[in-house]
C-alpha cells in the first residue's frame, strides 16, 4: 500500500521475494533492476537519489511502485503488448522441447535455434520463444563435482558444524596450498584504462618461476595467515602449522580444516599431531573443496592480485602477495558462507 511519500510497505514475505529477486544471476536483468527499485523506495530512498542510481525518470519509477502496490511481484514483468500474439500450439511447443532434449547429428554437441528450426520446420524464433519460455539454454555448460565418498555426510557435517557451532574458546582455521603461482612479468608496458576503452595488456610475458603460497583462514574472524614457498611437502606444511600455532595461545584447542592432499596425511604428519595434542585435523570429503573457506579466499586473491599482477621475480611476487594479505588483515571479516538449495547435491549413482 502507499504511505504518505512514495515509500511502499512490504509484509516479511514480499521483502523476501524482492531480496531473492535483486539478488538473483540467472533472472532477466531488467527485473532484478525493477526489484532493486522497489526495495529502494521500500526503504525511503529519494527519486533524486533513485533517478541517478538507475538512470531512469521519476516516471518510470512511479509506474513500477504502482504496478507492484497493484499485483505484487507479478506485476513487474512486462505487460503482453498488442499484436498478432503468439500462434504456437501446445502440440508444437512440446514438439520442439522434445526435439531439444534430443541430441542433435553427430558429431555436433549442442542445438541452436537455427539448427532445430530447420530440422523442424519452424522459425527460428519461434524455437527461441519457446526455449525462453522453458529455461532452456542448449548454448550453455554446467560442469560438476560429484563426491564419491562413502563417509561425506558424515564429514560435511563435521566441518559445518565447526562452522555454526565450534567448541568454546576454540580457534578454527581453513588451510590450503595455491599452487604453481607464476611470477608473470610483461614484455610491453601496460595500457592504462581510460573512458570507453580497458586497460590493455601485452600477450607476451616473461616467466620468472613459481611460487605455492600456503594460506590458513581464521573462520570466525576472517584472519588470514600466509607463507609462500617454492614447493608444497609435508615439511613445507608442517612449518607452516607451527607458523600458524605461534599466532594462538598455546593451551588453545585448535581446529584445522583441509583436504586429502597425501602431503597433509605422511607419517610425519601424524606424528606432529601427537606432540600437538590441542590440534585436531579434519578432512573434507573426496572432491569437496567447497567446504573449505580458505578456497574463496584465494579466489579472492587470484581476482585481486595474481590474474593482472605484473611481478619481475618470485621474490617481487612473494612481496606483493604478503603485502595483499596485510592489507586484508587491517580490515578482515568472516565470510558469510551459505550453501542455498540443499537439494541439489549430485550423486555418482544417482538413479
Amino acid at each position: 500500500m502507499f504511505t504518505s511519500s512514495h515509500e511502499i510497505e512490504l509484509s516479511d514475505g514480499e521483502r523476501m521475494e524482492l531480496l531473492e529477486l535483486s539478488r538473483s544471476r540467472t533472472a532477466r536483468g531488467d527485473l532484478v533492476r525493477r526489484a532493486q527499485m522497489v526495495l529502494a523506495m521500500a526503504d525511503g530512498v529519494p527519486y533524486s537519489v533513485l533517478t541517478g542510481r538507475f538512470k531512469t525518470s521519476t516516471t518510470t519509477l512511479t509506474r513500477w511502485r504502482k504496478r507492484f502496490v497493484e499485483r505484487g511481484i507479478a506485476g513487474l514483468s512486462d505487460q503482453l503488448k498488442a499484436g498478432r500474439g503468439d500462434r504456437i500450439t501446445a502440440k508444437d511447443e512440446a514438439r520442439i522441447l522434445a526435439a531439444t532434449q534430443r541430441p542433435p547429428p553427430q558429431p555436433l554437441t549442442h542445438w541452436t535455434t537455427r539448427r532445430l528450426a530447420k530440422k523442424l520446420g519452424y522459425s527460428h524464433s519461434t524455437v527461441a520463444r519457446v526455449w525462453k519460455r522453458a529455461g532452456i539454454t542448449p548454448h550453455r555448460l554446467e560442469r560438476y563435482s560429484a563426491s564419491p565418498d562413502p563417509d561425506f555426510e558424515k564429514k560435511a557435517a563435521d566441518i559445518i558444524g565447526l562452522y555454526l557451532d565450534p567448541p568454546a574458546h576454540a580457534a578454527v582455521f581453513c588451510v590450503d596450498e595455491k599452487t604453481a603461482i607464476q611470477a608473470l612479468d610483461r614484455k610491453l608496458p601496460v595500457l592504462p584504462l581510460s573512458p570507453g576503452r580497458a586497460e590493455r595488456h601485452g600477450f607476451e610475458y616473461v616467466r620468472h618461476g613459481t611460487l605455492s603460497l600456503y594460506g590458513a583462514l581464521e573462520v570466525h574472524t576472517g584472519h588470514v595467515e600466509g607463507m609462500t614457498a617454492q614447493r608444497h611437502t609435508n615439511e613445507a606444511f608442517l612449518t607452516f602449522l607451527d607458523k600458524v600455532l605461534t599466532t594462538q595461545p598455546s593451551d588453545r584447542e585448535i581446529h584445522i580444516i583441509c583436504d586429502n592432499l597425501s602431503a597433509h596425511k605422511t607419517k610425519a604428519v601424524r606424528a606432529w599431531l601427537v606432540d600437538h595434542p590441542t590440534v585436531s585435523i579434519h578432512y573434507t570429503p573426496t572432491y569437496s573443496s567447497w567446504l573449505n573457506q580458505v578456497e574463496i579466499w584465494f579466489g579472492k586473491i587470484q581476482r585481486d592480485l595474481i590474474a593482472r599482477g605484473i611481478f619481475t621475480s618470485t621474490s617481487d611476487l612473494r612481496r606483493k602477495i604478503m603485502s595483499y594479505i596485510r592489507l586484508h588483515n587491517r580490515d578482515c571479516r568472516p565470510f558469510r558462507w551459505t550453501y542455498r538449495n540443499t537439494k541439489n547435491r549430485i550423486r555418482v549413482n544417482a538413479s
